[in-house]
This record gives structure tokens, C-alpha cells and sequence, in this order.
């Protein structure tokens, strides 16, 4: 699914160079849940938005499925964005105007599908996350967990091969965090989907795979760094 090799990604901030990403090396498996944890601040969200083609590295190669992301034009990373990618938010990034079937419409407006297959796919995602008769609902008219449930159908309506969530349950009180968590938890297993999460909560990382460190721009496990060799793409 993704290699990557020697990746650096650095920002000029106030004048200096900050290296976000200090040389990231891993190798994330078809169907691998892995959970990325570390201190604010450390390269958690840069390297998913790497993962996500939101952004290039600086140096090294991101390959995702045998392709360099980085050398990708941007229309060709878009395509990948809008058919294999989904992303799945903290703060949930709902249009709050917009009942929750149209906000999960929107993420296939770059696949140019007929109305009826939009409704068909957007039906279909709603049912997977238990929200069928929420669809005409506006968030505000939902609770938390049902906006995030709403955020997932948002990131599978498009029937992705990878999930990328940035603290997903971040927002929300436990009970609520072990329902979202167990609903990704069967989506990935049901759907064969890699999901990658960046998560501050340890009840959280450990329902993982694998679970990895990020300190000063660095991807460990296990106090190491990762050389790639212990998956297959």
C-alpha cells in the first residue's frame, strides 16, 4: 500500500527552517490498522497529510500502490484523493447549512457520477455508519457521534482502499469514542480498508495493529526507527 523512503518535509516559519519530518521510513501493509501517537508538534499531521497527497515531501519517496505521490501532477494526485483516499476529521468539518446526506455527496463531486448512482453510493454509505434516517438531518440537529458517524460515510462513499483519520474521536466523551472506534474497527475488517490514525489516546491506538511514535519528525516503534523491511507493500 504506501513505502516510504528517507521522507523529510521542512517549512520556513519566523525566518527559520523547521523540519516537521526529519526522515520517515516505513513500509504500511494492505489492510494494516496502524495508530500513530507522540507529542503535539512531533510530525503526526504532516505525514497523514503526506499519506493524503495534501501536501509533498521535501525529500524521499512516498509511493502508494508502486506510485511516487511526489511526482504526481496535480491532477493526478487529485484523482487519487477523490477514488481511494477518505479522510476522517476531529472537528468532524461538516457544512453546518447542509443536511448529512448532502455533506457526504459532496466528496464525490470529483467523479462526476449521474444522480442516481450519487444517491445510491451516498445511501449505501449512510446505512454502513447506522445513519439511514438521519440523512436529511442537519448537524446541528445531531449529536457528536452521529456528525462523526457522518464524517466516516463522508470517507467511504467513495469506497476507498485507505482511511486516514486525524484524532477522530477527539471530540468526544468515551462512550461515544468506544462506538466510533468499534465502527472503524468492523469497516476495516468488512471492507479489507488500511486505516492510518493519528490518536493522543492510548484506549484508542491500542485496538491497532501496530501502533507507532512519532519524536522530532522521526516514525518509531519500539524506541527504532522502521526500516521498511518488516511489511509488504
Amino acid at each position: 500500500m504506501y513505502k516510504l523512503t528517507g521522507v523529510t518535509r521542512t517549512y520556513r516559519k519566523g525566518g527559520k527552517t523547521v523540519d516537521a519530518l526529519a526522515g520517515v521510513d516505513v513500509v504500511i501493509g494492505d489492510r494494516e490498522w496502524l495508530a500513530i501517537q507522540g507529542p503535539t508538534g512531533h510530525g503526526k499531521t504532516t505525514l497523514l497529510q503526506l499519506l493524503g497527497g495534501l501536501d509533498r515531501p521535501t525529500s524521499g519517496t512516498i509511493l502508494f500502490d508502486g506510485k511516487n505521490l511526489g511526482e504526481m501532477t496535480e491532477a493526478e494526485i487529485t484523482r487519487v484523493r477523490a477514488t481511494s483516499i477518505g479522510f476522517i476529521f476531529q472537528t468532524f468539518n461538516l457544512i453546518p447549512t447542509l443536511p448529512a446526506a448532502v455533506n457526504v455527496e459532496l466528496a464525490l463531486a470529483p467523479l462526476r457520477l449521474d444522480a442516481a448512482e450519487r444517491r445510491a453510493q451516498v445511501a449505501r454509505a449512510l446505512d454502513a455508519v447506522g445513519l439511514t434516517d438521519r440523512a436529511g438531518h442537519l448537524p446541528a440537529e445531531l449529536s457528536g457521534g452521529q456528525q462523526q458517524r457522518v464524517g466516516i460515510a463522508r470517507a467511504l462513499v467513495k469506497d476507498p482502499a485507505v482511511l486516514l483519520a486525524d484524532e477522530p474521536t477527539g471530540n468526544l466523551d468515551e462512550t461515544t469514542r468506544d462506538e466510533i472506534i468499534d465502527l472503524l474497527a468492523q469497516l476495516v475488517r468488512d471492507r479489507g480498508l488500511t486505516l492510518v490514525m493519528v490518536t493522543h489516546d492510548s484506549t484508542v491506538a491500542a485496538r491497532a495493529e501496530r501502533i507507532g511514535q512519532m519524536r522530532d519528525g522521526r516514525l518509531l516503534f519500539d524506541g527504532a526507527p522502521v526500516t521498511g523491511g518488516d511489511r509488504q507493500p
